[in-house]
């Protein structure tokens, strides 16, 4: 074994270790984690580079900064636990971006320190006349000579003015003490917070009162990185190279790879729809990927209906939505899933709405996704309607068996499984509702291969997913249904194919739409085609209207349930 190193007093420090003792930690700890957690292990772990070990603290270079935020928000805590249950050592794990690097050495050949509480941020600086205490303290503590304390370091020198900053075309004031931001836009921000001046007295930074304490989400406009930590995270396995292009996504695939290359100017807004478990997500994340490896200097926040929501009712309640304006007004990039959580809620519609408008007269872009398209969304505003079908609206259809085939072995290959063909066959065919399910099925598929220590086989195929064939066997016909339907509500079947839409005959057909979604292995087109050659989109708006009256109505969902008796009950299928 190489010698390990000495500092100037010939002591060998516990936090320098050798690379090749590094190297052998770093390739325990990876080994522990596939064999402990194997669920959250990538094929791309092997490509982290590691940097060494210092302070007890080992630090690992990810090779983009998507895939470096994805270990610190998702992977952290596992990597830790990993790392000391595979040294028997306190040790934890720091990822740092793909141009940075360990912190330099502190002086008089010690090193510094950052404990694992830091989240890879220098800690701050004790207070005057305060002790620093624990991981705070920065340099070594070393007694002076003859048992005297060290002589107090020089101050440091002044710091020179700092030029404004420019941020989205607007100059602002630089940020040093008793310092403002100020900034306006078309919905009225101005004298915005820098979150530097302390002096309420002589403060002229606000224009609205600030509350003692910000709830939780909220927080001070100065640090960008402080501002849009909250957004979601955005997993690097869903990229465009890992997307399955098939028939029903082909189209949605295209635009949404145009939309990254030419952000703000090739479709805006972008709009995505289809059924759970589509790819909605997949895109709408390998979107936020492309821009940020292509183009690091925009701002992108991805965040969720209900996160918009969550933080407009916070900034109401806590009198800060000048904040609340300027986070989401000043993006580049604003990507929010399940936009169809806007339903009946008039307030926070009206201020999407304007925030729809700042961004898109400021040519930023806009990138939403909803279970179905925007002119189905129920109680939704007309203005926002006119506004999400004024760009591009795609729709994303469930996967073909070939399509479903590749999803399943990308997504074994993506957890260093290779999945036969044969075995990725037999399962598309069992499970045809959506990718989400599939995944699901090669997550028990590696669990069962790992516990059991068997090969991945038929044999382990039929296993991991036997308990889903009974519910995949169509042992209902479509034929049986709608005529359960039309006896029960006294319809004719040319009434449910036709184009009336009165509710005598367009809740019956809602119905029949309803119980084939459950109880038949057709597809969505297939559905609608059975009823007068309505589209999948239908179809999806059908089955969610049952659906929801039947959570809100007891005796409509007791019908529904005599329904579904009638349909199993023996030879009637």
């Amino acid at each position: 074994m190489p010698e390990v190193p000495t500092n100037q007093r010939g002591v060998r420090p516990a936090a320098i270790l050798s690379m090749d003792t590094d190297s052998k930690l770093w390739s325990d700890l990876l080994g522990y984690m596939r064999q402990t957690q194997p669920e959250i292990c990538r094929l791309w772990f092997e490509e982290l580079e590691l940097l060494g070990v210092r302070a007890g603290v080992l630090y690992v270079r990810a090779h983009s900064t998507v895939h470096r935020e994805y270990l610190h928000r998702a992977c952290a805590k596992p990597f830790n636990e990993c790392a000391q249950m595979a040294t028997g050592r306190l040790i934890s794990v720091r990822f740092v971006g793909p141009e940075e690097d360990m912190p330099p050495e502190a002086d008089g050949g010690g090193r510094a320190t950052f404990g694992p509480a830091t989240n890879g941020h220098r800690p701050a600086m004790p207070a005057a006349g305060m002790p620093a205490i624990g991981p705070t303290s920065i340099a070594p503590n070393v007694s002076g000579r003859g048992g005297q304390p060290p002589a107090p370091s020089p101050l440091p020198p002044p710091l020179a003015p700092l030029a404004p900053v420019i941020t989205h075309g607007r100059q602002h004031a630089p940020m040093g003490n008793g310092s403002s931001l100020a900034a306006t836009n078309g919905g009225g921000l101005s004298q915005m917070d820098s979150g530097i001046d302390r002096d309420p007295a002589t403060s002229t930074a606000f224009n609205e009162p600030l509350p003692r304490r910000l709830p939780e989400g909220i927080s001070a406009l100065g640090d960008v990185g402080t501002l849009y930590a909250d957004g979601l995270v955005i997993n690097p396995d869903n990229s465009f190279e890992n997307f399955i292009i098939g028939p029903g996504n082909r189209l949605a695939h295209a635009a949404a790879l145009a939309v990254a290359s030419n952000p703000g100017r090739a479709y805006n807004p972008y709009f995505v729809h289809g059924d759970v478990g589509l790819g909605k997500t997949h895109l709408l994340q390998a979107i936020c990927v492309a821009i940020r490896n292509s183009r690091p200097d925009l701002q992108i926040y991805y965040t969720s209906c209900e996160g918009f929501m969550t933080q407009f009712v916070d900034a109401v309640q806590a009198g800060v939505m000048t904040r609340f304006r300027h986070k989401f007004r000043h993006v580049d990039v604003l990507v929010i899933d399940d936009i169809q959580f806007l339903t009946k809620k008039d307030r926070t519609q009206e201020e999407f709405f304007h925030t729809f408008n700042a961004l898109y007269q400021s040519h930023k872009q806009i990138i939403l996704s909803c279970d179905s398209p925007p002119e189905e969304i129920p109680d939704l505003e007309e203005r926002l309607v006119s506004r999400f079908k004024a760009g591009l609206v795609m729709s994303l259809s469930p996967p073909c068996f070939e399509t479903r085939v590749q999803i399943l072995q990308q997504k074994a290959r993506l957890r260093g499984m290779a999945l036969p063909m044969d075995v990725a066959q037999y399962m598309a065919g069992k499970i045809d509702t959506n990718v989400r399910e599939l995944e699901g099925a090669i997550v028990k598929l590696q669990a069962m291969a790992r516990l059991d220590k068997a090969a991945l086989d038929l044999v382990l195929a039929r296993a991991a997913i036997g308990d889903q064939e009974t519910r995949v066997e169509p042992r209902i016909q479509i034929q049986t249904i709608i005529n359960a339907v039309t006896d029960y509500f006294g319809v004719k079947v040319q009434e449910l194919q036709s184009k009336r839409r009165q509710r005598s005959i367009a809740q019956p057909r809602q119905v029949c739409m309803y119980l084939a979604r459950r109880h038949t292995r057709f597809s969505l087109e297939e559905i609608g085609g059975h009823f007068g050659g309505r589209d999948h989109t239908t179809v999806m708006h059908a089955v969610r209207t049952i659906q929801e009256r039947c959570d809100g109505d007891a005796e409509f969902a007791g019908t529904i349930r005599s329904l579904e008796d009638k349909l199993r009950a023996p030879g009637v299928a």
